[in-house]
C-alpha cells in the first residue's frame, strides 16, 4: 500500500542539507543505512534504526513510517515474516526500533513524490525494538502539522519530544550551519577565538548578576558574565589583535519574545586599534551580507548599511530600531501649527511638546474598528488619544469608507495632496483647523487620495514613542513588513548618559565603557545630556542585534564618567581595578561589539519567538520546566556556602 504522507518542504530541505554536509553517507554507522540512502541502494539488504513516525495496517500488511535523522523511509512487513509481523503489530509511535530487509521500488501507483524516499520501501524481514514509548503527551510525527496549539509549557517540560518535530530539527540544523558560517568567517579576517572567564566579579551596574557563592571564600561571591566586557578589553591590552567567541552570557532579565531570560549565547567581538566605529563597520558588515543572502537566502536591503544618529532615528521613527523596510517617516507639524486654535495641538506646543504626524499610504479604507484598536495601543502607551484625517477624492468609494460616523463624512472645501489633485478630506478635528493649516499638514506629509494622517500631541519624547509604535503596527496591519528583505542599519551617535528619574542621578545610557566624543574635555565642559558616545546599534528589522562602541582606554577619562554617575575613583578601582591597571601600561584604542546568536537566528528564520531558536530554552516565568530549575537546596549544601535564607512570607508574584 502507498504511504501518502506529505511533509512538505520542510524534509526535502533537510535531506537536501544532509547530501552537503554528509557525502559520505554510504558508508553508514556499523553497519546501519540512513533514510536518505536507500534510494541509491535498490536491491541491497540493509539494517535501519530510528523511530516509528507512523504505522499503519491495511489488509493484513503493516507499513510502518521509519524516521532517522537525515529522513523517512517505509517499512513494509507481510505476515508470511510471522516473527517481523508480530512486533511490528506491537510497535506504536516514538518507539526506536531496528529493521533488517531488502530495499525494493514501489510501483508507480503507489510512489510517493513529496518524500525524498518515497520511491522506495523496505521489505521488512526482522524487526527489533531498542525501546518503547509511553504514550505521547503530543503528537511529534513529521508530516502531522507542527501542533501550534500546543500549551508552550508542556512542549517544554517535554522538549526531548518536541526536538523530534521537523520544525525544530531544520532550527537545529540551521543555528549549526549559521555558527559555522560565522567560524569561517572570523578565521579568514584573521579574528583569533579565544574562551573568557564564566566566574568572574559583579559590576556597579550588577543588579542583574547572576551570584555564586564562594566555598572557599565564605561571605564573598563569583557572578556570571552579563558580557565578557572586561576580558576582551584586556585581550586588546594583551596584544590581541582581534578576538572572538560565541560566548555564553548571563542576565537576570524579565523574559519578552525576543530576549530568552536567564543566559544566551553572542558573538563576541573586539579590534585592536579600532580608533573610529567605521574600521568595525567596514570589518563586520560583509559578514552580515553573507549570512543574509547565503545562510537565508534573502535581500540586503541597502549597501552599505545606512549610518543613522540616534536621535535622528528618534526624531523620523520613533525607535531606536527601527524597521526600515517601510518608510512611513515622522513629520514635525510644531512650526506648522505655532498659531493653531485647536486646543490639543496647541497646549501641547504652548508646554513645549510637539505636534507629529505619519502618514499611511492605502490607509484611508480602515475600518472604524480597526481605528479604536489603534487608539486603545496609543493610550497604553501614553497617548490621550489618536487624531487622524481620512484622504479621499470627491464622490469616492474611499470618502464613503465604512465605520466613519456622518459627522466625519464631511468636505473642508477644495485641498491639494501632493500629487497636486484635489483631495477631500474627513476627520472629526477639522473644524478646528484653518485652511493653511490643514494644507500646510497635506503638504508635509505628501497625503494623497487613500491615505490617512494620524497625529501625536505632547512631550516630544512621549510623541516620539507612541508614533513609534503606531508606526511598527501599521507596518504589520498593512503588510508593509517583506519577509524576504533584511533591512540593516547602525544606529550612531548614543547620548553617553541619561538621567534616571527613580534613583535621582545620572546614570550610562549604555555600556559604560564608551569613549565620550571630544574625551576628557567634553566631560569636562558639556552638560551630561549633550555628551555623545562612541556608541552604536547594528538593528535589522525592528530588532536590535547587539550595541557596540569605541572603548574607553584612558584611565583618567573612565574615572570622570564613573564621577558624572556617582561613582568615587575608590569604587572604579575596586570593581575595575584589573582593567585600570592594564589601561596604565599602554593600551591600544579599540572597538567592537556582539550580535546576538539567538536573535540573528529569529530574523534569519522569521521566527517571531525567541524560544523557537533555543533547544532547552526557559518558559515565559524564566523557569526550566523540563529540569525544575530554579528549585531549593538542601540545607547541608546552604551550610557549607555559609548562606542563611530570608525568604518573603508570601511567595513572590512570576514576574
Amino acid at each position: 500500500m502507498p504511504c501518502r504522507l506529505s511533509i512538505g518542504r520542510g524534509r526535502n530541505w533537510l535531506s537536501a542539507w544532509y547530501q552537503r554536509s554528509y557525502p559520505r553517507l554510504i558508508s553508514g554507522f556499523m553497519g546501519r543505512t540512513y533514510a536518505l540512502e536507500t534510494p541509491k541502494l535498490v536491491g541491497h539488504e540493509v539494517t535501519v534504526s530510528g523511530w516509528v513516525n507512523s504505522r499503519r495496517d491495511h489488509g493484513g500488511v503493516i507499513f510502518i513510517d521509519l524516521r532517522d535523522h537525515t529522513g523517512i523511509v517505509q517499512l513494509a512487513i507481510h505476515p508470511e515474516d510471522k516473527e517481523a509481523f508480530a512486533v511490528a503489530d506491537k510497535c506504536r509511535d516514538e518507539f526506536v526500533i531496528k529493521a533488517e530487509g531488502k530495499i525494493i521500488e514501489r510501483s508507480a501507483e503507489t510512489k510517493n513524490e513529496n518524500l525524498p524516499t518515497g520511491g522506495v520501501e523496505i521489505l521488512t524481514l526482522s524487526i527489533t525494538v531498542l525501546n518503547s514509548s509511553k504514550p505521547l503527551p503530543f503528537q511529534v510525527a513529521h508530516g502531522h502539522g507542527e501542533q501550534a496549539d500546543i500549551n508552550e509549557d508542556l512542549r517544554l517540560k517535554y522538549r526531548f519530544l518536541d526536538l523530534r518535530r521537523e520544525k525544530m530539527q531544520i532550527m537545529l540544523k540551521k543555528r549549526h550551519q549559521m555558527i559555522q558560517t560565522i567560524h569561517h568567517y572570523m578565521t579568514e579576517h584573521g579574528f583569533i577565538e579565544i574562551t573568557t572567564p564564566i566566574l568572574t566579579s559583579s559590576s556597579p551596574e550588577g543588579a542583574r548578576d547572576f551570584l555564586v557563592p564562594s566555598r572557599l571564600h565564605p561571605g564573598k561571591f563569583y557572578a556570571l558574565p552579563q558580557a565578557p566586557q572586561q576580558f576582551k578589553q584586556l585581550l586588546m591590552t594583551g596584544g590581541v589583535p582581534k578576538y572572538y567567541q560565541i560566548a555564553p552570557c548571563f542576565r537576570d532579565e524579565d523574559p519578552r519574545a525576543d530576549r530568552s531570560p536567564g543566559e544566551f549565547y553572542q558573538l563576541d567581538l573586539e579590534i585592536a586599534f579600532a580608533d573610529k566605529d567605521e574600521v568595525v563597520f567596514n570589518e563586520m558588515e560583509p559578514l552580515f551580507v553573507e549570512l543574509t543572502e547565503k545562510f537565508a537566502g534573502k535581500k540586503v536591503w541597502q549597501k552599505p548599511f545606512p549610518r543613522i544618529p540616534y536621535l535622528e532615528a528618534m526624531d523620523l521613527y520613533g525607535s531606536d530600531k527601527p524597521d526600515l523596510r517601510f518608510d512611513m517617516k515622522m513629520v514635525n507639524l510644531t512650526e506648522d501649527l505655532k498659531d493653531t486654535k485647536f486646543f490639543v495641538f496647541g497646549n501641547a506646543i504652548k508646554s513645549g511638546g510637539a505636534v507629529k504626524a505619519i502618514c499611511c499610504q492605502g490607509g484611508a479604507k480602515m475600518s472604524r474598528s480597526q481605528i479604536d484598536e489603534l487608539t486603545e495601543m496609543v493610550k497604553k502607551e501614553g497617548a490621550g488619544g489618536l487624531a487622524y484625517i481620512v484622504c479621499g477624492q470627491p464622490d469616492s468609494d474611499i470618502v464613503q469608507a465604512p465605520g466613519l460616523p456622518n459627522q466625519e463624512k464631511q468636505a473642508t472645501g477644495l485641498h491639494y495632496g501632493a500629487d497636486n489633485e484635489p483631495i477631500t478630506l474627513r476627520s472629526p478635528i477639522l473644524k478646528f483647523l484653518s485652511a493653511d493649516e490643514i494644507q500646510s499638514i497635506l503638504n508635509k506629509t505628501r497625503a494623497v487620495p487613500g491615505d490617512i494622517i494620524f497625529f501625536g500631541a505632547d512631550q516630544k519624547n512621549i510623541v516620539n514613542k507612541v508614533l513609534g509604535k503606531l508606526r511598527d503596527k501599521l507596518g504589520d496591519m498593512f503588510g508593509l513588513k517583506d519577509p524576504s528583505v533584511v533591512a540593516w542599519a547602525w544606529i550612531t551617535d548614543f547620548p553617553m548618559f541619561e538621567y534616571s528619574e527613580t534613583e535621582k542621578r545620572w546614570d550610562f545610557m549604555h555600556n559604560p565603557f564608551s569613549m565620550p566624543q571630544g574625551g576628557l574635555e567634553a566631560l569636562n565642559t558639556q552638560k551630561p545630556d549633550e555628551v555623545r558616545a562612541y556608541q552604536y546599534d547594528i538593528i535589522a528589522n525592528g530588532l536590535e542585534l547587539s550595541s557596540g562602541a569605541i572603548r574607553n582606554y584612558k584611565p583618567e577619562i573612565m574615572y570622570k564618567a564613573f564621577e558624572i554617575c556617582g561613582y568615587s575613583k575608590e569604587t572604579v578601582d575596586e570593581k575595575f581595578g584589573g582593567m585600570i591597571r592594564a589601561f596604565e601600561y599602554g593600551a591600544p584604542p579599540h572597538g567592537g561589539f556582539a550580535p546576538g546568536i539567538d536573535r540573528m537566528l529569529m530574523l534569519f528564520q522569521n521566527e517571531p519567538n525567541i524560544r523557537e531558536v533555543i533547544a532547552f530554552p526557559k518558559n515565559g516565568s524564566a523557569e526550566d520546566v523540563m529540569m525544575g530549575a530554579p528549585g531549593t537546596v538542601e540545607e547541608k549544601q546552604l551550610k557549607e556556602l555559609h548562606i542563611k535564607l530570608d525568604l518573603p512570607k508570601k511567595p513572590l508574584n512570576n514576574r
